[in-house]
């Protein structure tokens, strides 16, 4: 009997032919890689809610750190972080913050002597960053309401204050850490040694999503960072406007590829499973929820396609990013929650990856502005009117 032949792939449109080949080459190794390294052992990270650190060194190798500045396309860097995303949400999650914002804020506002000093390490992984933005009480009006303080004492500042939701902050070396200027109100950046004396770090527990990404609560007390370790290039927030708006972007196409990944775990597991005597996937029903479920991610592709291209000639607006982050992430919640019913009562367990697929969901729908903030981003655009205190 004939061997059947394979059913296609979650990109129906076959949008990775728009790259050319040395990124497709390049993408194949990330897939690969992801396939040996992370694939197996995703689920029991994810369980565990520990950090894989020992697979760094090997994610380094792929080259893959600061891709704008390597040359690569728009399209090429998002559908990295798709294809990191329908494998390990919390694995694309860590990428993002440490080489997204943490390095890409050393190229962007960098001295030349704090570019020297930390840019390799930190493009080869050796050291580790975070972004410390969001506070206990400020989350969405974090720009106009931050709490943490920077005041200058001699040759250098004297930090206090908190922060919370820190992805990668429990281990890693360096955050870009925000904080106001007691002297102007300004805001300003810091690079902080995550070592020094007066920083307490410690770990968020009992995560519904992103289990594996070590998320914390830093508290500064009195904490002292010399001069060399402000970020020279940042004198206010809207400095940075262009680093956030690539980051979210990037989770943007985290919407994409878990939708990816809902898409194929759910139709593998149709085809697999039997009920009343034949395939899950033979019943209508079921092949309709399918349909749905790819037409949704291929509807957010074909919307970050062109975003990409927007940021080939010269960049999107931050509506148009906030459109594509919002409309990406609600057809994504849809998504998901049509692949965990396909799986019926197998849909929640983790072992099945798609409970761990639909819970990591929840948090890209609310991190780099939550689906409300970015609708009213969209609403002030359209109407000339700001609904945002």
């Amino acid at each position: 009997m004939p061997t059947p032949p394979p059913l296609p792939g979650a990109d129906f449109f076959a949008v990775e032919q728009l790259l050319v080949p040395s990124e497709r080459a390049k993408l194949a190794a990330l897939r690969g890689f992801l396939a040996a390294e992370v694939a197996p052992y995703a689920v029991d990270w994810w369980n565990n809610a520990s950090f894989p650190a020992q697979i760094l060194p090997a994610l380094a190798e792929l080259g893959l750190s600061s891709m704008a500045q390597q040359g690569y396309s728009h399209l090429f860097a998002g559908l990295v972080i798709a294809e990191m995303t329908k494998v390990d949400t919390s694995l694309a999650t860590f990428f993002l913050v440490h080489h997204d914002l943490f390095v890409e804020s050393l190229h962007q506002f960098g001295s030349q002597e704090q570019q020297e000093r930390l840019l390799d390490d930190a493009l080869k992984l050796r050291i580790t960053g975070a972004f410390a933005l969001t506070e206990p009480d400020h989350g969405s009006d974090v720009a106009g309401g931050m709490a943490t303080t920077a005041t200058r004492a001699g040759d250098g500042w004297i930090l206090n204050g908190a922060k919370r939701w820190i992805g990668n902050g429990t281990f890693c070396d360096y955050m870009l850490l925000w904080a106001r200027d007691t002297a102007d109100g300004a805001v300003r950046g810091f690079i902080l040694d995550a070592s020094l004396p007066g920083v307490r770090r410690t770990r968020i527990e009992n995560k519904i999503a992103l289990r594996t990404v070590q998320n914390a609560d830093i508290v500064l007390d009195g904490v002292r960072v010399p001069e060399r370790d402000r970020f020279a290039g940042i004198n206010s927030f809207q400095d940075t406007n262009q680093l956030l708006l690539g980051s979210r972007l990037m989770v943007a196409w985290q919407a994409v590829g878990q939708q990816l990944a809902a898409f194929e775990a759910a139709r593998d597991y149709a085809v697999e499973r039997r009920q009343f005597g034949k395939p899950l996937a033979s019943f209508q029903l079921i092949q309709t929820q399918l349909t749905e479920m790819l037409g949704n991610a291929t509807a957010s592709m074909a919307m970050m396609v062109r975003v990409a291209q927007l940021q080939e000639q010269g960049g999107a607006g931050m509506a148009q990013v906030a459109l594509a982050k919002a409309q990406t992430t609600a057809l994504m919640r849809r998504t998901v929650s049509l692949g965990r019913g396909i799986l019926g009562g197998n849909g929640i367990l983790p072992e099945y990856r798609m409970a761990k697929i639909f819970a990591d969901a929840e948090a890209i729908y609310t991190y780099e502005g939550s689906h409300e903030i970015n609708s009213l981003i969209v609403g002030r655009a359209i109407t000339g009117l700001s609904a945002i205190v």
